[in-house]
């Protein structure tokens, strides 16, 4: 039986929309390829819905119905602003890579005195020199996701970072994605870093909204990939705008004896998704995943994690804390596999939620898929509420109700802020945490 689908009003104006960015997004010949084939990909499937078991709690088809169309590039008033909004969102002692409107602003960005061993370009001078190579790092193959398929097809700027082998980077690197259009529009955005063998870099990537921007939309794509030897730790912080949607994707290698440290962090957006694939390609190597969603209001915030043990000797931990107020909505979903030649895996999720509200929902999904017979591994989820008792026995020594209750919060995500190895950066998130917390009614 022959089936014929309806492309939908959404579908064709998505289309139309894609054959006019086509000509001035950056590329050519293969990658001009690789994008049509992408799109191809994408509108066969269109947006994830519920029906998709990855996308059960996520339906896009509900909560974002269409892609809005690219941001255009900004404007000496629109870079005006967005330095106003990187100097509410300042971090000292980093080397700042900003992209605004999903567009490199070198100059909001720091640029100059790279450390030795470090190099930085754009995607866009990437993808228009031609240099196959590197093209074909960024280049991901697989478009069986809907939403990474979206991001290769209409990827227009971005970060590439390459750190040499034995470099040991000692200044922090801060991508910031900026968004400040008044009007509606979407963001794509696809970077890289490459460490190699032995070296070491930190990397921090905030999401933040210039003053006056609306319901905007940020599709990112992160590649990396970890050399033998090489450790890369990751703070990755999403304070969008409330009516924004944020919806990101990673793909990380690591070679032997690597160590990927990361935590994440969503208090912004209205709807939000983050969905990582960690692939262990090289024995011995160790990997520490963190996250904690901050919700209120009707926020939706998703966390999806795929761990992939495919050889022996290799240890994973996942520590996720949800705090959900008002009609919020957290997912996390932890899949963990351990395939047959992965003997000696040490691997360990631990989900938790804590609802603030009657109406707040979190949905916690560990999982783990296993084909050894020689591994240690193990996986837990909670959901409730504040301790009554605990509540009573700080407020019997004077604390307000909201202290009372601000106190046990920061108690609650605290296992999983303090797996950041760098203290400043440690002791922002704290501060971002602290802040949404003041601001609780």
């Amino acid at each position: 039986m022959n089936v014929i689908l309806a492309k939908t009003e959404t579908g064709r104006a998505l289309g139309d929309m894609f054959a006019v960015a086509r000509e001035r997004l950056p590329g050519a010949g293969k990658v001009a390829d690789h994008r049509q084939r992408a799109f191809e990909a994408y509108e066969r499937a269109g947006l994830p819905h519920r029906r998709i078991e990855e996308w059960k709690y996520t339906d896009l088809r509900a909560l974002m119905r269409e892609v809005l169309p690219p941001a255009e590039a900004p404007d000496a008033a629109a870079l005006k602003r967005a330095a106003a909004a990187l100097k509410l969102h300042a971090i000292g002692g980093v080397r700042r890579l900003v992209l605004v409107d999903g567009v490199f602003a070198p100059k909001l960005s720091e640029m100059g005195n790279l450390e030795k061993g470090l190099g930085i370009r754009t995607l866009r001078a990437v993808l228009e020199a031609g240099d196959a190579a590197r093209q074909a790092q960024l280049l991901v193959p697989d478009n069986s996701d809907a939403m990474v398929a979206l991001n290769s097809a209409m990827m227009t700027d971005g970060i590439v970072i390459e750190v040499a082998d034995g470099a040991v980077l000692t200044q922090p690197l801060h991508i910031v994605h900026v968004a400040n259009g008044a009007q509606p529009a979407a963001m794509f955005t696809r970077s890289m870093i490459r460490l190699g063998r032995a070296a070491s870099a930190t990397l921090v990537e905030s999401y933040i909204a210039a003053d006056g921007a609306k319901a905007y939309q940020v599709h990112d794509s992160l590649i990396t990939a970890i050399g033998d030897g090489a450790r890369l730790d990751h703070v990755r912080l999403v304070e969008d705008g409330r009516e924004a949607f944020n919806i990101s994707s990673s793909v990380v290698t690591l070679g032997a004896n690597a160590h990927f440290n990361t935590f994440g962090m969503t208090s912004g957006s209205n709807v939000s998704r983050y969905q990582a694939t960690i692939a262990f390609a090289g024995e011995g190597s160790r990997v520490e995943t963190n996250g904690v969603n901050l919700l209120n209001g009707r926020q939706h915030a998703d966390s999806t994690l795929f761990l992939d043990h495919a050889v022996p000797n290799c240890a994973s931990r996942e520590i996720f804390r949800s705090v959900v107020d008002d009609r919020g909505h957290s997912v996390f979903q932890g899949r963990i596999i351990v395939r047959p030649d992965a003997q000696k895996t040490d691997a360990k999720m631990m989900t938790r939620a804590l609802l603030l509200s009657d109406e707040a929902e979190a949905d916690n999904k560990p999982e783990l898929e296993i084909f050894a017979d020689d591994v240690t591994c193990g996986h837990g989820a909670t959901t409730g509420a504040l301790d009554e008792s605990l509540l009573f026995y700080l407020r019997a020594r004077g604390l307000s109700e909201k202290e009372a209750q601000a106190l046990l919060i920061q108690a609650f995500v605290g296992e999983a802020i303090e797996q950041i190895a760098n203290d400043a950066l440690r002791e922002l998130v704290i501060s971002a945490a602290q802040r949404w917390l003041a601001a609780r009614g």
